[in-house]
């Protein structure tokens, strides 16, 4: 299923969404500026790496205050994106959904709210793949935070979408609360098989991080309350 648009008129300008999404593609672009050893460098130093993310956390927790820095990718692997699909889907889902998010919970708790979520989503799949020299990156589990904040603040809000049947895309509209449930869905029972097959020698890895993507949605479904701060328009009527 892909989204075109939602029904949920805002009043505020979403500055901060339209920061997130200009500085994503702004990186992207940087990015294949680079040549493919560059490339490989930069995305080493600002991705997260499981294996230099966790070891890390240990020396943090000992007292080592000086690993620390090692600990910036879990912010600046959000702003990376390894192809234009993935940076055209996360942008496109951030761009319909974030705005409502954000005019819900000010700018500067939607941003909080956002960089937290992403945070909670790297290290869920950190400690999935611990010892892997993959990087993570990408905006999706902060995005799927915005997704879980969303369902519960406006889940009626008619989302209009098409579904690709083969050449043939199927226009439908669905309450929020379906499109983004059946979503969650799809990513859990994703995330179900990622772990069953996790230790299996020859299975191949994906690339796409759903155990990511589902923590992010369930810290959104939880943070909300935190920084949602007024009431929801649909219910008003």
């Amino acid at each position: 299923m892909v989204p075109l648009w939602d029904e949920n008129r805002g009043y505020r300008i979403p500055w901060v969404n339209y920061g997130l999404i200009v500085t994503c593609i702004a990186v992207f672009i940087y990015e294949i500026s680079l040549g493919e050893k560059q490339l490989e460098i930069f995305i080493n130093q600002y991705a997260a790496v499981p294996a230099v993310i966790v070891p890390a956390l240990g020396a943090i927790f000992q007292g080592d205050l000086g690993a620390v820095g090692l600990l910036a990718p879990l912010v600046t692997a959000m702003f990376l994106h390894g192809g234009i699909l993935h940076l055209a889907g996360n942008m496109l889902y951030l761009w319909i959904f974030g705005d409502n998010v954000e005019e819900r919970m000010g700018h500067f708790g939607y941003l909080a709210f956002y960089l937290i979520c992403g945070v909670v989503s790297i290290l869920a799949q950190t400690f999935l793949e611990s010892g892997s020299k993959i990087a993570s990156l990408g905006a999706s589990g902060a995005i799927a935070g915005v997704l879980g904040a969303y369902i519960v603040m406006f889940p009626r809000a008619p989302v209009q979408g098409i579904f690709p049947l083969g050449f043939i895309p199927i226009p439908f509209k669905l309450p929020a609360v379906w499109f983004i449930g059946i979503w969650f869905l799809q990513q859990f029972l994703s995330t179900l098989a990622t772990v069953n097959t996790s230790n299996v020698p020859d299975m191949e890895e994906g690339g796409v991080a759903y155990f990511a993507h589902a923590a992010g949605f369930v810290a959104g479904l939880v943070l909300v309350r935190v920084f949602a701060r007024e009431t929801d328009p649909y219910k008003r009527r």
